[in-house]
């Protein structure tokens, strides 16, 4: 209850954080600021971040959930497309207001991380965090150790088509395109996959 009650903190921080940041730029926003819109002491701040920067991470995070949450399911029956749109489907009609906001502020974060470094940093840890989950996904679908060299250079680099699928809708959205032209993102996802591991990662597991 402890760790969850500090997580639930640090995401309220993030998000506040990540509204400042996009509204008034990362330099103009301080640790004050941000403890100011929390409702907490700047020092509650530093005790859970180790600078402004960093507030960002939580909410960036959130921004791959879903993808990491749809990966641990993927049925070794089906295509990454196929289970994709399933579940993009799904969360459409079933993602709270709160989830929607969140991703909405993590788009944001991942297009200011192009012109501010330590946002970058905070959308590459995610992107790590990614590519740990392909692994182990890659790993169970071509039933090879999770440490076989194969294994990791696939995970690299289908995480890597997932980094900059995301980058590239987001900033297009952000920019103010019809979200009508991404519907076919599922698809767009899978063949970046394919094209990045040859052909190994994508399609359904046979015996």
């Amino acid at each position: 209850m402890k760790e969850q009650r500090r997580d639930k903190l640090r995401l309220e921080i993030s998000r506040e954080a990540a509204r400042l940041f996009w509204e008034q730029g990362v330099d103009a926003t301080s640790g004050d600021q941000i403890a100011e819109a929390v409702g907490l002491s700047t020092r509650t701040i530093w005790r859970h971040f180790r600078n402004k920067e960093s507030c960002a991470e939580p909410i960036v995070t959130r921004g791959v959930e879903w993808e990491m949450r749809t990966l641990r399911g993927w049925p070794a029956n089906l295509s990454l497309e196929e289970h994709f749109s399933t579940e993009a489907g799904r969360f459409r009609r079933e993602a709270d207001p709160v989830e929607l906001a969140d991703n909405a502020l993590a788009m944001r974060m991942i297009r200011l991380a192009d012109t501010e470094p330590p946002l970058r940093t905070a959308w590459l840890m995610a992107c790590d965090q990614v590519e740990r989950e392909m692994g182990g996904i890659v790993a169970k679908r071509l039933g090879l150790p999770a440490d076989d060299l194969q294994v990791r250079l696939h995970a690299a680099a289908a995480s890597a088509a997932f980094r900059v699928l995301n980058e590239h809708i987001g900033a297009a959205l952000l920019d103010g395109a019809d979200p009508v032209q991404f519907a076919d993102a599922p698809q767009r996802v899978a063949d970046a996959i394919r094209r990045a591991t040859g052909g190994a990662v994508g399609d359904p597991v046979t015996d």
